[in-house]
């Protein structure tokens, strides 16, 4: 066991147990939480790395957040417990502005995505055939507006497959078009159109599903 000295004077046991943790300094630590092994390299808490391990790393987020300020506390030198808690309010802060960076990248890249989508050839062929099809338009109306495109796109050079889902709205009700195409030689060929109808269980086949 080793001491250390506080601000004024005391020392301060490095080793010490949970029931003799400073009260004030108890409770969820968000640092260690959100930041996980860069907050344990920082703290010399290097059970931290154990996030890494499958099946393990979401128990050891949790007592990260919950074990956090006990295990930093035995492992760091502080001065006093109020120094103990600035230190920890950095990480804390740290831990937040992180976070809200790779939100505000999520964001971006998934509406970036979508963007993506409704100017691929795929989309556009498709939305034009179910903005035609009479049967849609007798059942849910027109014009018709899209929402938010799911599925993926992959191309090779001149060829490349689509397979995509979206929601269409029109003045009478709603419903999800389903598609799948194929590009050969830069061209766009609709393979199967789908559109099914919310109210409903029934759908529209505008191109029949091999």
């Amino acid at each position: 066991m080793s001491d250390k000295k506080s601000s004024n004077g005391q020392k301060i046991s490095s080793q010490v147990n949970n029931s003799q943790l400073p009260v004030e300094i108890r409770g969820w630590n968000w640092g260690a939480f959100l930041l996980n092994w860069i907050w344990g390299i920082g703290n010399d808490t290097y059970r931290a790395f154990w996030v890494f391990v499958p099946g393990v790393n979401i128990v050891m987020l949790i007592a990260l957040g919950l074990k956090g300020n006990e295990w930093a506390w035995r492992h760091g030198e502080w001065q006093s417990a109020e120094h103990f808690k600035q230190v920890q309010r950095k990480w804390r802060n740290a831990g937040f502005i992180f976070t809200g960076i790779i939100v505000v990248f999520c964001v971006i890249s998934v509406f970036g995505i979508n963007a993506l989508f409704k100017n691929s050839d795929a989309y556009k062929v498709s939305f034009a055939q179910v903005s035609d099809s009479k049967e849609v338009q007798s059942r849910i109306g027109s014009p018709l507006d899209s929402g938010f495109i799911t599925g993926s796109i992959t191309t090779s050079g001149p060829d490349g497959t689509a397979s995509l889902a979206y929601p269409v709205e029109g003045p009478k009700g709603e419903a999800k078009v389903a598609l799948y195409a194929s590009k050969k030689l830069n061209k766009w060929t609709l393979e199967c159109l789908v559109v099914n109808y919310k109210s409903v269980e029934e759908q529209t086949i505008i191109v029949p599903c091999d």
